[in-house]
């Protein structure tokens, strides 16, 4: 894992300090070794830090060249199929120095060109530059695990895993995206290529980007799309629950490789307890750590963390994280240099920061939930439909802009009823939504333009029922925009890898072309096909139903102590955007029938980013 930055100009650039300045911003991402490099004109920088996980010797130095083949790459992630590339490449006729998959990428790009892509069966950003092409080629996995920003200016393109690298140029321009603002108010992230700093854009997962430094021509496609939804329900049940198996397995056996210590994240909740299963499997020494917050009994999962991992004889680590007080959020805040609402941010960072003092890569069960219809609001759709779709959409319309009108933000299930007014034959229903537009305008204006919810719609996939739509909407947008963002900069503070071996590809695959929505989720059960599983390979006493995850108790924090005092001082702060009585009637009205824990979480973290980064 490391953190990755360059610059590539139709010109040579004059000042490269910048370069060596922004990779040293992301020493959190690379603590082990670092390296730059400039082309002979000086039009063409790269520079990397390095957290060694395979081949820790000075092979894995970057940036790495193949001076046969004339490349230069630096390269952020892991390659999970490199040795079974390494050795089809070897029959190719290729020669490899060192045990490293970064020398595998670059074998594959001078095989396949760009085409490579389709070979590598991983998480990662790639920056590859050809000399004999005069071309700059960015790519980033299918998922969207390792983030790669951009910004293209004149005759030149810069690039970095994290906007601070851009931003260590003081020169850099640095601008809020009105439209970027709005989303991120609406759905609580910055989905797709958009960012929240105008003239950057996030290479959206399962695309690649090419960069001439002859000419300045930029092109951006997409390598990889999500196989169309089954309509076709004809699986037998137990073909399926043993081709996942056996998906899930080869995906373990292949992410438990590392030249460093590997752990599993263990909460005791479906995803991680067949993580470790099939870990158990693939090796005879498994570490599995579960994390309980202090004084927080209700968070503790560690007693049902404990059943699977003394059934499959794991070497178990129950770790405590303490008290947390709220200053860690101007870490936090400046660490994810483009905020997220996410609270979960907290126990995320804390988790990994105690797992990494025993291991440095760990795995957990991060893409199961979008995959395989494990969210709540997953079933609730689908009785959302059922129980209202009859209902002419004119009605359900009405009614939803009373319930809009009538009822004040926060209020619990406040976006089910707005939900009403949606089409649910070609519609997905925003459940989501932190702030409609009229709460949008009362926090930024009364001539704030809104166009988050038009940009909801577009992005809404084609499918012919509710739960494939939601499923598919949440992998493309929430997952990469939000949970993997959560995970890779908790973790990377940390100088920990996370893996999440249901990211695999194939099983992405096999989720959305091969399992029916009946397997997902019905009226009254999510993660079924999982839940299946589970029944074959889990202690016959493990309760699949529970559902916690990490978190932490917000909306209790915020009645009143040390975190409720810290948002109210930076909410209320006279330099705050945000209009003070709007966010004044958030904080009054938080608690009862009302929620708005999240809401104020999204705020505070966006200003204390804000203030961080002088923006």
């Amino acid at each position: 894992m490391c953190g990755i930055v360059g610059i590539a100009s139709q010109r040579p650039v004059t000042d490269r300090k910048w370069l060596d300045v922004g990779c040293a911003a992301m020493m959190h991402r690379g603590p082990d070794d670092g390296g730059s490099w400039w082309s002979a004109k000086g039009n063409v920088g790269l520079a990397q830090r390095r957290l060694a996980i395979i081949d820790l010797s000075p092979g894995g130095h970057q940036p790495m060249h193949s001076d046969a083949n004339h490349l230069s790459i630096v390269f952020n992630g892991e390659i999970y199929n490199y040795l079974d590339l390494r050795d089809l490449l070897k029959a190719k006729g290729h020669v490899f120095v060192t045990q490293s998959d970064t020398e595998v990428v670059l074998a594959a790009y001078a095989e396949w060109g760009t085409d490579c892509l389709a070979h590598l069966n991983g998480m990662f950003a790639i920056a590859l530059y050809d000399h004999d092409k005069k071309l700059l080629f960015l790519a980033r996995d299918r998922a969207g695990e390792k983030p790669l920003f951009y910004s293209v200016a004149g005759s030149e393109l810069r690039f970095a895993s994290e906007l601070k690298a851009l931003m260590a140029d003081r020169a850099f321009r640095r601008a809020i995206d009105p439209t970027a603002l709005d989303c991120y108010l609406m759905m609580g992230y910055v989905p797709g290529q958009d960012c929240i700093l105008q003239g950057v854009r996030k290479l959206p997962p399962a695309h690649a980007l090419t960069f001439s430094v002859a000419n300045g021509e930029t092109k951006v496609w997409r390598y990889w799309s999500m196989p169309p939804a089954t309509m076709v329900d004809n699986h037998d049940d137990d073909a399926l629950v043993d081709e996942l198996e056996a998906l899930l397995a080869d995906s373990v056996r292949r992410q438990l490789v590392a030249d460093v210590p590997v752990g599993v994240l263990l909460s005791g909740g479906v995803d991680s307890s067949l993580v470790t299963a099939m870990a158990a499997r693939a090796s005879s020494r498994v570490k599995t750590f579960t994390v309980g917050l202090q004084g927080h009994d209700k968070y503790d999962e560690s007693r049902f963390a404990r059943l699977v991992a003394n059934h499959f004889g794991t070497e178990h680590i129950e770790l405590e994280a303490g008290d947390t007080s709220p200053d860690i959020l101007n870490l936090l805040a400046r660490q994810y240099d483009e905020p997220i609402f996410d609270s979960s941010m907290v126990p995320t960072f804390l988790v990994s920061r105690l797992v990494r003092q025993h291991c440095t890569v760990a795995l957990g069960g991060d893409g199961a939930d979008e995959m395989f219809g494990g969210y709540e609001q997953h079933r609730r759709l689908l009785v959302l439909e059922s129980r209202f779709g009859q209902v002419p959409l004119p009605v359900r319309k009405l009614g939803a802009a009373i319930g809009d009108m009538a009822l004040p933000t926060g209020f619990r299930g406040r976006n089910w009823i707005r939900a009403l007014g949606v089409d649910f034959e070609t519609e997905l229903p925003f459940v989501a939504s932190h702030f409609v537009a009229g709460e949008r305008r009362a926090l930024m204006g009364s001539n704030w333009s809104t166009p988050g919810d038009e940009m909801v719609k577009t992005r809404v996939p084609p499918a012919q029922d509710m739960l494939q739509r939601a499923s598919r909407m949440d992998f493309e947008n929430y997952l990469p925009g939000d949970i993997l963002v959560k995970v890779d900069r908790a973790s990377m503070l940390a100088s920990l890898e996370m893996r999440a071996p249901f990211l695999d590809f194939r099983i992405a695959e096999f989720a959305f072309a091969n399992v029916p929505t009946r397997l997902k989720a019905n009226f009254s059960e999510r993660k079924i096909l999982l839940k299946l599983l589970c029944k074959k390979v889990l202690p016959a006493e493990f309760n699949a139903d529970r559902k916690q995850g990490f978190s932490v108790p917000l909306p209790a924090w915020l009645k009143a102590g040390p975190w409720r005092d810290l948002f109210l001082d930076v909410l209320l702060d006279k330099g705050c955007i945000f209009d003070r009585r709007t966010v004044n009637d958030l904080i009054e009205g938080h608690g009862g029938r009302r929620n708005n824990a999240e809401r104020l979480f999204g705020l505070t973290i966006f200003e204390l980013w804000r203030r961080a980064y002088e923006i």
